[in-house]
């Protein structure tokens, strides 16, 4: 898993536990000290009723990450 940040950007996120899929990564966090990605992060629901949410995004830790491919990563959430 040597991927950069900015090449998250384009792929897909999907739960292995129950095959959904949660989105397009939005933005990465990381450990600026040691400059390793800690978690990723999706966009959540977008459904009417969560219009008033202040956030309304999933983060992923890093350790949930099971696979990357070329344009999708596999989680376990």
């Amino acid at each position: 898993m040597q991927d950069k940040g900015l090449d998250f950007k384009h792929k897909e996120v999907v739960n292995i536990k129950n095959g959904k899929r949660l989105g397009y990564v939005q933005d990465v966090c990381a450990d600026l000290e040691t400059g390793t990605i800690t978690s990723i992060i999706v966009p959540g629901n977008s459904k009417l009723i969560n219009i008033f949410a202040s956030t309304n995004e999933i983060v992923i830790p890093w350790q949930n990450i099971k696979c990357i491919g070329d344009d999708l990563i596999l989680v376990e959430i």
